[in-house]
């Protein structure tokens, strides 16, 4: 039995470092493809304001009213949304989720509601 318990222990230790970095950063999983895509809206205000309203009704209870964050969800105006990942990066963020992180795949949305929300979270000053 001494002599399993650091094979155990190393086994979880191993497992649980591959459970963190999964979910830690979801810029990494993004595909080369989904990284180039461009938003079809861009320029377009009233694709800020749907993305507005599709925000309302699908983001603000976790992301709070002015998507800078709350005590368990992050700011969406922070650098890494804002001028970091690509509008298709955030996109394929939209699609997929991080459900380790709490985000949920909002991929049952039409494609250019996705786009629309994207919009708007760009059209959002970053917080300083």
């Amino acid at each position: 039995m001494k002599r399993r318990f650091p094979l155990i222990l190393l086994l979880l230790l191993s497992a649980a470092t591959v459970l963190a970095a999964a979910g830690a950063d979801w810029l990494s999983q993004v595909p080369a493809r989904d990284r180039q895509k461009t938003n079809p809206f861009a320029g377009r205000p009233d694709a800020v304001q749907a993305g507005r309203l599709l925000f309302v009704d699908h983001c603000a209870q976790c992301h709070g009213k002015n998507a800078e964050g709350t005590t368990h969800r992050p700011s969406l105006r922070s650098q890494r949304i804002q001028s970091e990942a690509s509008e298709g990066e955030v996109h394929w963020l939209l699609v997929n989720g991080n459900i380790r992180r709490g985000m949920p795949s909002w991929s049952k949305l039409p494609d250019p509601q996705l786009w629309q929300l994207v919009s708007y979270l760009r059209s959002l000053k970053p917080l300083e």
